[in-house]
């Protein structure tokens, strides 16, 4: 059996790799491990669970709660909200930690379960192993452990304040009312889908339009979110709008589109909310942190506007690790993931969209212009499914045909080969000045893929 524990927590299909038994079993883990760890301190613990709307969330939510009581946990069950909410929650009453279940932009079919340590932060891998480890001992093993009884169980409270709680936080963190932006909302049918159109309205704006706002339970990310912008893209003109922004499944990542429909990425957000945050003052050491997988072009519009760039590895535990390390209150991913750690602890789709909005509406100037903050070199993106992706750095034939597209790019593109981390398959980026150029070297890198990692 595999590590249990991906970049982003547990996640597999409902019921399947990820059932209740073993949502109940991590729960008890977590408890435990966090308990001997000292996180509580030797007081009574408190838990906050959170989940997004997949039908699974209903019996996994179950499943987690009574783990988590039966190991002697109190629990604020806030229901619906998205995972930043819950990392906010967490932090904000105080709780010892908290968990969310969702699979963020996965297929309906697939689920997650999360854990935040207290504040709000992800937990250390040492901790996740701990609890991985604890797992297999205490439930798949013969070892049992210590059950408390009778007043020592956890009680379970539903706390329906977490949605105005977190809401008010948002607005709070603002530099300026959204007065005047008419806005159209993509929640991905997801756990944003109520909460961001709320958000917008108290923060002034005019919310003219809303896409996957009528979650079910089934219909999470389908044809919706931040995945398929192509419905608000052409929303756009329809309902004549300054901006629009796109969530996903648990609204951690937003990408928004401009009043013509055009498509404003992850690097775009961060680039202007640089520039923004530098103007105020409040761009902590001057600078940005981002990944490997940043286009080209968001590097040289940080360095033409005189803002230092951190790159880590994929991925945005490992921005959040270097923002927190070093002080830094800026930071994300090209796919949406935007942490601005003065007012979150993890990417949020709707603090980030809002202060996108707020930026439109302290310049008065439309998104299509504050976009040009940078040019977006052609970058190529090929998912190879099918294959080993733990071989992806050992396999010298295929780093002989990465170093050969290389040399055939020369400074005037790069290449990028790595493994998903909550997905059986391998990304090749090829980015490049030519267009035609870098689609020929994709496709020669995601065929050696095929060939030597099949």
């Amino acid at each position: 059996m595999g590590r249990l524990f991906g970049t982003d927590g547990v996640r597999g299909v409902a019921n399947e790799g990820l059932t209740a038994e073993l949502a109940l079993g991590l729960s008890v883990a977590a408890a435990h491990v966090l308990g001997e760890a000292g996180a509580f301190d030797g007081h009574r613990p408190v838990a906050v669970v959170g989940r997004d709307p997949r039908a699974s969330g209903e019996f996994l939510e179950a499943a987690v709660i009574a783990g988590l009581a039966s190991a002697g946990v109190d629990v604020l069950r806030v229901g619906v909200l998205p995972t930043p909410a819950v990392a906010y929650l967490t932090g904000a009453l105080g709780a010892d930690f908290g968990v969310m279940l969702s699979a963020s932009h996965n297929a309906m079919p697939d689920n997650g379960i999360k854990f935040l340590a207290r504040g709000g932060h992800k937990l250390d891998d040492t901790i996740e192993d701990a609890i991985e480890a604890h797992y297999r001992t205490h439930t798949l093993g013969d070892e049992d452990w210590n059950r408390p009884t009778g007043a020592a169980v956890g009680r379970v409270r539903e706390y329906t304040e977490g949605f105005d709680k977190y809401v008010a936080h948002l607005i709070g963190v603002l530099p300026n009312r959204l007065d005047g932006i008419k806005v159209v909302i993509d929640g991905a049918h997801g756990a944003a889908a109520y909460v961001a159109p709320e958000a917008f309205a108290r923060a002034g704006a005019e919310v003219v339009h809303t896409l996957g706002a009528e979650p079910t339970g089934l219909n999470i990310n389908d044809g919706v979110g931040s995945t398929h912008l192509d419905r608000l893209r052409a929303a756009m003109k329809e309902y004549k709008a300054d901006f629009g922004i796109a969530l996903d499944g648990d609204a951690d990542r937003c990408l928004a589109a401009d009043a013509d429909g055009n498509e404003v990425d992850g690097d775009q957000i961060i680039a202007i909310l640089a520039v923004a945050m530098k103007e105020a003052g409040t761009l902590r050491r001057n600078t940005a942190v981002a990944t490997v997988m940043s286009n080209l072009g968001f590097k040289l519009a940080m360095e033409r506007e005189g803002i230092d760039l951190v790159e880590t590895a994929v991925g945005d535990r490992y921005v959040l690790e270097a923002m927190k390390e070093h002080g830094f209150a800026l930071g994300g991913e090209q796919s949406g993931h935007v942490i601005l750690l003065d007012h979150a602890t993890t990417g949020d789709g709707t603090l980030t969209g809002l202060m996108l909005g707020a930026r439109l509406a302290a310049t008065k100037q439309p998104l299509a212009d504050l976009a040009t903050v940078m040019t977006r070199l052609p970058q190529l993106l090929i998912n190879v499914k099918g294959v080993d992706k733990s071989r992806v750095n050992s396999s010298a034939e295929l780093a002989a045909a990465v170093a050969e597209a290389e040399a055939e790019l020369g400074s005037t593109g790069r290449v990028l080969l790595r493994p998903s981390g909550t997905e059986p398959l391998v990304r090749v980026m090829v980015e490049a000045a030519d267009p035609v150029q870098a689609e020929a070297v994709a496709g020669r890198l995601a065929e050696a893929v095929r060939t030597h990692l099949g």
